[in-house]
């Protein structure tokens, strides 16, 4: 792992006795970390750095040393403590500062076990933004003519996440596929967009996918369930923000995540039924080829996810908002009369339900194996 660790120490402490317990306190975490000392030249250049308050005393110290810090990072301030002499009250000080100038911390102190999980999950969350950063996202064709509070805004992207936004004519695709007929085109449409992904040099796109029935007769439903299966985030209906959420999703758990709608709603129990025609095949123990739910053409995906916990995700298009919920993914069901793969979600927390009814970030969310809420949490506060 890529994590450095600075120091902060009084001057008025015996360095031998200091050195001594931190020797001993780092050693318990039992992760691997580059100890810098109190060299900070190369603050913000590791995927996480953290700074030691090893003794009380260094709130002066800090505070001399904060501009050249926000200089070379922007990240929140970490600051591990062990507790002894008078490091956590130094500590609370030192956050009680940054935040009373709009600045983001966290004081990380408990038992070795705790430390040693909550820098492996910060770790995670700093990777995944250094992935992110200077990537290319592909727009191909403008968002679905009824995702109308579904627009992203590029500085934002840019600024936050470090994502270049890309548009491109979904022209490129149809012209592509002539040629094709019924039965080869949805490996047609895969091998166009992948051509697409490299001439742009995409980490991902999301694409007006229902233009391709009208246009060449079939969809684009195969096609985004291989790519996402090979790394390359690939989302529905032209959603800006749902892709983004998968290319977060696929940074910090290298899967891009199933892009479903809520279809039904139990407000009092909390469970909640989502469908889409299309699902990552590295997500599914198993899958079918249908048609396509709306239109009855071309190629739908009803995957098998295997059942268990499960994670909702979804940030906006400015990534000022986002929902994170737990849950478990009670059974798959393939009913006739809803898009193809078919999902029924008990949250954890029946009260979540609601932000669908009343405050909901558009319609599409990302599902995901496993229970990851803090890591979503975490990765949103490191904006």
């Amino acid at each position: 792992m890529d994590i450095a660790i600075y120091t902060l120490t009084s001057e008025l402490h015996d360095e031998e006795a200091v050195a001594a317990v931190t020797q001993e306190f780092l050693g318990s975490l039992g992760i691997e970390y580059t100890l810098r000392g109190n060299d900070y030249s190369d603050y913000g250049q590791h995927a996480l750095q953290v700074i030691y308050v090893r003794t009380g005393g260094t709130e002066g110290i800090f505070k001399r040393l904060l501009p050249q810090l926000r200089q070379q990072s922007q990240a929140p301030f970490y600051l591990l403590t062990s507790g002894k002499s008078n490091s956590l009250a130094a500590s609370m000080e030192i956050l009680s500062y940054l935040q009373q100038n709009y600045m983001q911390g966290e004081i990380i102190h408990g038992s070795a076990d705790y430390i040693a999980r909550r820098l492996q999950t910060l770790h995670q969350v700093h990777q995944a933004k250094r992935k992110l950063a200077g990537t290319r996202y592909g727009i191909i064709g403008e968002p679905s003519d009824w995702l109308i509070s579904s627009a992203a805004d590029p500085k934002a992207v840019k600024a936050k996440l470090g994502i270049e936004l890309v548009e491109i004519p979904i022209s490129e695709l149809i012209e592509g596929t002539k040629g094709a007929d019924g039965k080869d085109m949805p490996e047609r449409i895969y091998e166009v967009l992948k051509g697409i992904v490299e001439k742009y040099q995409l980490s991902g796109f999301t694409l007006r996918c229902f233009d391709l029935l009208t246009a060449v007769k079939n969809t684009g439903c195969w096609a985004l369930a291989k790519l996402n299966s090979e790394g390359t985030v690939a989302g529905c209906e032209g959603d800006v923000p749902a892709m983004l959420s998968m290319a977060i999703t696929n940074a910090l758990l290298g899967v891009s995540g199933f892009q479903a709608n809520p279809s039904q709603i139990n407000p009092e129990t909390g469970e909640m039924l989502f469908a889409h025609c299309t699902i990552p095949l590295n997500m599914v123990e198993r899958y079918e080829l249908d048609t396509h739910f709306e239109s009855g053409i071309g190629v739908g995906i009803r995957g098998y996810m295997k059942e268990g916990a499960v994670t909702v995700f979804k940030v906006s298009g400015d990534l000022k908002r986002s929902f994170v919920a737990e849950g478990e993914l009670v059974r798959n069901q393939a009913k006739p009369d809803l898009c193809r793969t078919q999902q029924v979600i008990q949250l954890t927390d029946n009260q979540q339900a609601n932000y669908f009814l009343t405050q909901p970030i558009g319609n599409h969310h990302i599902i995901t194996p496993g229970r990851n809420r803090r890591l979503f949490e975490d990765f949103i506060a490191a904006l």
